[in-house]
């Protein structure tokens, strides 16, 4: 039924509801004009035709997905070229390389950077500014405890940076922001990723 929605209405976009901020991605893409679902376990994430992976806690956020059995079958969609966006933790979920990674933190991969955790400062130190990002425009960015991504592969665009640092990026149908944008009411990158996931289709 989700699928036939998701045909008249828009894509079918998941939110991986494991830890974060998943109501506020699920009211972004809903105004984006995608199908919204939540994502916990294997068989919802065989059903969507993108992902929002959201900020949280990447370290809680990967053990989560290994006890919830999704950390292999979310790199076999994204391996396959599933569309998917990651904000924050979902950034550092998605790089290659976590330069200062956890005791047993993993990433799903797709995205060929390495990134820093927290590099922005701790939570106290989170703040809002103006980001430029390829293909949207100016966007309100909030940072909290953000990463920042250190270097990237040739594959990858460079999207936006702030303060000479490297905070969004793309490389084929995987996007990722060190921001939270579905925090600011301008919801223009979901809709961005709601036409990413649409070529896809």
């Amino acid at each position: 039924m989700a699928g036939d929605q998701g045909a008249a209405r828009g894509p079918l976009i998941g939110v991986l509801a494991l830890q974060g901020d998943v109501r506020e991605h699920l009211a972004a893409l809903e105004t984006a004009g995608a199908v919204p679902t939540t994502v916990r376990r294997p068989d919802e994430l065989a059903a969507v035709d993108g992902l929002v992976i959201p900020g949280g806690e990447s370290t809680t956020m990967s053990k989560l997905a290994v006890l919830f059995g999704m950390l292999e079958p979310l790199r076999e969609r994204v391996r396959d070229g599933m569309p998917v966006y990651g904000t924050c933790a979902g950034l550092i979920l998605l790089a290659e390389k976590i330069l200062d990674p956890r005791s047993g933190q993993e990433t799903v991969g797709g995205i060929d950077m390495i990134v820093r955790r927290n590099a922005f400062g701790r939570q106290n130190e989170s703040f809002e500014a103006a980001v430029d990002v390829v293909g949207v425009g100016p966007v309100d960015g909030v940072f909290i405890r953000a990463p920042w991504v250190e270097s990237v592969g040739a594959e990858v665009e460079v999207l936006a940076e702030h303060g000479g640092h490297v905070v969004a990026v793309r490389q084929g149908n995987a996007l990722a922001t060190a921001f939270h944008p579905e925090l600011t009411g301008d919801h223009r990158l979901h809709g961005f990723f709601t036409e990413m996931v649409r070529s896809a289709g």
